[in-house]
């Protein structure tokens, strides 16, 4: 499996921005505009609903998520059979997981605020690195803690807000749109451009995300389904990945359980691997 497991790895520790805006000031909730009328004509802008920005930019409220998973991998020259996954996420602390087949643990990482680490045993090697690692990997510029346990639990992880964005509603329910494209700054300072698409449930519930570089080929989309309660919050069960551009991949992921007890979450590289590097 060489280093696809450590790609993989690598596909969940995907995704955040921190967008410039054109105006300064409409920051989320606290800058929306009051007003929560509905158009007659489905598919025409509506005004600012405050509650729409309280219900998907507003994380739940929790300390531990524990999710039992099964992943696979698809690029354009490999595939990784599905693997048992557990996925452990101590809120704002750390996403922790561990895959594993027929019983054997085979790769196991962390990301924290300050960055990834994950080790793979087929190959015997080891990635210990900041973000900017995995946005080499993902085709991408901008990757934080924040934004991957966003992304995770099917929450929004881009920002949003009422004066760059359309929202739109139909029977469907809502959509959000760009309406320019949105500069996102990586920490050393590099700037893309993207369009933005994002697609809601009627209550609420993420469906699709798409981004897309105006300025070459890449694209991230990721959609989820089947969502179910768990305690006070909704989580979905399957989310799907798919990176398209000079690197592509899908990642699809079916969590077939939840539960919210601590557990412990071990992490040591063993002294005989090998460091590797993206070039």
């Amino acid at each position: 499996m060489k280093k696809l497991i450590l790609i993989f790895l690598a596909g969940f520790f995907l995704f955040s921005c921190r967008a410039k805006k054109a105006a300064e000031g409409s920051t989320g909730i606290d800058s929306l505009a009051v007003g929560s009328n509905r158009p007659k004509d489905a598919n025409k802008p509506i005004d600012a609903d405050v509650r729409f920005f309280q219900k998907v930019l507003l994380p739940p409220q929790f300390e531990q998520l524990r999710m039992m998973s099964k992943i696979s991998v698809e690029s354009q020259s490999n595939y990784l059979p599905t693997l048992d996954a557990t996925v452990y996420i101590e809120n704002n602390e750390k996403v922790w997981m561990n895959l594993s087949a027929f019983f054997i643990s085979v790769a196991r990482g962390v990301a924290t605020p300050e960055g990834v680490k994950a080790y793979n045993k087929s190959d015997k090697t080891f990635i210990d690195s900041d973000f900017e690692y995995l946005n080499t990997l993902l085709n991408t510029n901008f990757v934080n803690y924040t934004s991957l346990q966003r992304l995770l639990m099917g929450r929004t992880f881009v920002k949003i807000n009422d004066r760059e964005f359309i929202l739109t509603q139909n029977a469907q329910g809502y959509k959000m749109a760009s309406r320019i494209s949105q500069l996102m700054e990586s920490s050393d300072g590099t700037v893309r451009e993207y369009k933005i698409e994002l697609n809601y449930a009627p209550n609420y519930d993420l469906q699709n995300v798409y981004l897309r570089d105006v300025n070459n080929s890449d694209e991230l989309q990721v959609s989820y389904s089947n969502w179910e309660e768990f305690r006070n919050y909704r989580l979905p069960k399957n989310v799907k990945i798919i990176i398209k551009g000079s690197k592509s991949s899908q990642i699809l992921l079916e969590n077939t359980k939840f539960d919210d007890s601590k557990m412990q979450t071990p992490f040591s590289v063993p002294g005989n691997y090998t460091k590797i590097e993206i070039r």
